[in-house]
């Protein structure tokens, strides 16, 4: 911790005991696969039952939709050209106050299991104590997408074997953690799952078999001629989401039977969307929203009860660290970025945020240049999508008349006012973040990042 914490935040003694914290976050899940948010062909009755309980942020977005950027920013609190880790596969430095950090300053355990992807020191070696972000108890890979032959190192630099499907061996371990936690002190578990990322026909078979792709209806902004292949990826993203429920399912039963469900917060989250044929693309990185929109549901029944309830404004990955801070009453570290909601969902302060800012900074593995890939910055308000490119606006959508953002309005003289405004927003929070949006190459320069011709950087598995 190179940094010292900020101490001007709320009193943090009349909060009382400090809740726990479940950090359970999938790899690719987008916010629209799930049977709460109206997708009834998922199956998903734990999620929804939580969600039933829990604030549900219906616009959380990914600040830059791809693994590594997410993860540098969830643990840091801040936007990726702060951090600077604007690629895959590079080095999260330690110049500011980590979650686990700052979460042991208030007098937590941490532990993290899963998957990790900021390490940059290649995809299967191990990661020592200093490079683990102030995270103690460690069950942890750089990265793998084989769910079935899944690897992780404890303490040592010894490789490890996940049981079966990592995803559920990975919730078990979870589990034994809780059970055999020191219920002296409150902790914070991060759980993060590969799942369902592709390749997406790997899930346990029960999973698989409560899916019939033939049967299955794509979204209407997916092309007639993608129809066919997008239904037998929907299969197995579907039967990976439904697995994950399950063992979403599995962690809430243990929190009520260990008797601290009301005094842990439980969120459930993604760190990116899946494209998954939608306006004919792929995968993430992409402004639109199959890519940017995740799930995030916050249950905290000792403060919230277990009413649901629904906060529409966009909540961007930056405001995770400074929420989850302030909803445990401890203070937030002068080096966050993000917007701490805290006081908001407590009914203490109002708060309005206009707009979540999106980017990508340098385009580069499944976004590359020779792929339609380019830098962009944009924003996310309630009703509308606006997106710049370098060469200028690139798209604008109307959300709430074009849900499925099959219209680009850019340029269209009906919209060109609101156009404007939209432009003027971005313009303004580019300049509170410093950001001169210039050519990726640029900052890939200035960070000293050794790419390969298409802007990737080279990772050893």
């Amino acid at each position: 911790m190179n940094q010292s914490l900020n101490h001007s935040s709320h009193d943090v003694a009349r909060r009382g005991k400090r809740p726990n914290v479940v950090y359970v976050f999938g790899d690719q899940h987008r916010a629209q696969d799930t049977g709460y948010a109206g997708n009834a062909q998922v199956h998903t009755p734990n999620l929804d039952r939580l969600a039933a309980e829990s604030v549900d942020f219906t616009l959380a977005v990914s600040v830059m939709p791809v693994c590594t950027p997410y993860r540098a920013t969830l643990l840091t609190g801040r936007y990726p050209l702060t951090h600077g880790v604007f690629l895959n596969d590079v080095t999260l430095n330690n110049e500011a106050v980590s979650l686990a950090d700052a979460f042991k300053a208030g007098g937590y355990n941490t532990a993290y299991i899963g998957k990790w992807h900021i390490d940059g020191h290649g995809r299967s070696r191990f990661i020592p104590r200093e490079r683990r972000q102030g995270f103690e108890f460690w069950q942890v890979l750089e990265c793998t997408h084989n769910y079935n032959e899944s690897y992780y190192y404890g303490d040592e630099p010894v490789k490890l074997l996940w049981e079966g499907y990592d995803a559920q061996a990975q919730t078990r371990s979870a589990i034994d953690y809780i059970k055999g936690r020191d219920k002296e002190k409150p902790f914070l578990l991060v759980l993060s799952w590969g799942p369902p990322h592709n390749p997406y026909q790997t899930a346990p078979q029960q999973f698989q078999e409560l899916y019939d792709a033939e049967k299955l209806t794509v979204r209407p902004n997916v092309p007639a001629e993608l129809a066919e292949s997008v239904r037998g990826d929907l299969a197995g993203y579907y039967a990976h989401i439904s697995a994950l429920d399950s063992y979403v399912g599995e962690l809430a039963s243990t929190l009520e039977e260990e008797g601290i469900a009301e005094d842990t917060i439980f969120v459930y989250a993604s760190d990116h969307g899946d494209m998954l044929g939608s306006l004919g693309q792929r995968r993430k990185q992409r402004p639109w929203d199959e890519s940017i929109r995740v799930p995030f549901l916050l249950r905290y029944p000792r403060l919230f009860g277990r009413e649901g309830r629904k906060v529409g404004m966009p909540f961007n990955s930056p405001d995770i660290m400074p929420t989850l801070l302030g909803l445990s009453g401890l203070d937030v570290p002068a080096t966050v970025e993000g917007t701490d909601y805290a006081p908001y969902l407590r009914g203490e302060a109002d708060l309005q945020v206009e707009a979540a800012l999106l980017a990508c900074i340098s385009p580069f593995g499944e976004f590359r240049r020779v792929d339609g890939g380019r830098e962009y910055r944009g924003i996310r308000t309630v009703r509308y999508t606006y997106v710049r490119d370098l060469n200028g606006p690139w798209l604008m959508y109307d959300n709430e008349r074009d849900p499925y953002q099959l219209t680009n309005v850019c340029g269209l003289a009906e919209y060109a006012e609101q156009q404007r405004q939209l432009d003027e927003l971005l313009t303004r929070m580019l300049r509170e973040r410093g950001d001169e949006f210039l050519p990726g190459e640029e900052y890939i320069r200035r960070w000293g990042y050794v790419t390969d011709a298409h802007g990737t950087v080279p990772y050893e598995k």
